[in-house]
């Protein structure tokens, strides 16, 4: 069941459909919305502006001829029934239809309290696509997903895109015994759903009030920290902000960090290189082109490390101070890696 059916909601669906899972190993039964009218949901998913068009055969029809609006998406000749959004989860025929797994994309159950209302309603497993907060376990993909526990982790939370692609680039870092004593992380990232297209109230946040498209907007961000939930080695170490800029789609990382022993950019290179081409091949990638944020839209990878970008700041004798760049669809690749973890989970189950 999807819980939610925004930009991540969407995403996700479309993630199983190009990963060629619907209907075979996922069961997509339900999407829930405030919308509810079918045939607007196959329009949104037919065309996105910045992913283009949908790859599969998708209808609509009324399950019952007297009904105003289509309320059942066909994909791909799957029935998957559109259901009205609740203020309570608890509310959501996920035990009626039968669903297992519910991805909660609406943004506004990431509480584990909150998101427990999924399971009264039914269902075994929660998957929260934002960071999540109270009694729940986080997991980033590639990293410490070896850590679900499918007894007692009924609740968990995907982290963020930011964290999804920060991450990545730390565990190689720490694989490689280099170590983080201490790190500052910008993301630069593009604009979301939650901000303005012009100038508007915005009570708790006066400069997230401004018009998204316009400006680059400093805000706060709590992935460099989170990346200390999934990787207790650098707990307490990483701290960061953000700056939303005016571009629709696809983010980078920057993060300044000393060393915990002597390296060289030469030996931070390699160690990242051949994190991709191993224990985080499909989730860390590595461009030695001189791209820029257009060439990622629709790159399923978490984090794409740039190597060009890598530099350091020591003076003579030091060889501890660096910055590494990673780049990451922050739609497309967070979606991919949704997806990647809800079939990690049922082969656990």
């Amino acid at each position: 069941g999807l819980s939610g059916f925004g930009r991540i909601g969407r995403m996700v669906f479309q993630a199983i459909c190009d990963q060629d899972l619907l209907g075979s190993l996922l069961n997509v039964v339900a999407v829930v919305d405030m919308a509810t009218d079918a045939d607007y949901f196959a329009y949104q998913m037919k065309y996105d502006s910045m992913h283009g068009r949908f790859k599969h055969k998708v209808r609509t029809e009324k399950s019952d001829p007297t009904m105003e609006e289509a309320d059942t998406l066909i994909v791909n000749g799957h029935k998957i029934k559109v259901c009205p959004a609740t203020r309570n989860p608890e509310d959501l025929p996920w035990g009626k239809l039968g669903v297992d797994y519910v991805i909660e994309s609406t943004g506004l159950f990431t509480d584990a309290d909150k998101a427990q209302g999924h399971i009264k309603a039914g269902c075994s497993k929660v998957i929260i696509s934002a960071p999540g907060k109270g009694n729940l376990k986080t997991i980033v993909m590639g990293v410490n997903n070896t850590e679900y526990d499918p007894k007692a982790h009924n609740i968990v939370s995907n982290a963020s895109c930011t964290t999804n692609c920060l991450a990545p680039v730390v565990y190689a870092l720490l694989k490689a015994g280099i170590g983080i004593e201490k790190g500052l992380m910008t993301t630069i990232h593009s604009y979301t759903a939650t901000q303005k297209p012009v100038d508007g109230p915005s009570k708790k946040d006066w400069r997230g009030g401004r018009a998204a498209a316009c400006n680059i907007i400093p805000s706060s961000t709590g992935a460099a920290k989170a990346v200390g939930e999934v990787l207790p080695g650098v707990k307490g170490k990483l701290t960061g902000m953000a700056f939303r800029v005016p571009a629709a789609d696809v983010s980078v990382v920057d993060l300044t960090f000393v060393a915990t022993r002597d390296t060289s950019l030469q030996e931070i290179d390699l160690c990242i290189k051949k994190a991709a081409k191993t224990h985080l091949r499909g989730i860390l990638g590595v461009t030695e082109e001189e791209l820029v944020s257009s060439d990622f839209l629709h790159d399923a990878r978490s984090s794409i490390y740039d190597s060009l970008a890598t530099c350091q700041n020591n003076l003579p004798g030091e060889k501890r101070m660096f910055k590494v760049v990673s780049w990451y669809d922050n739609e497309w690749g967070y979606s991919n890696r949704v997806v990647d973890l809800l079939r990690f989970m049922a082969a656990k189950a």
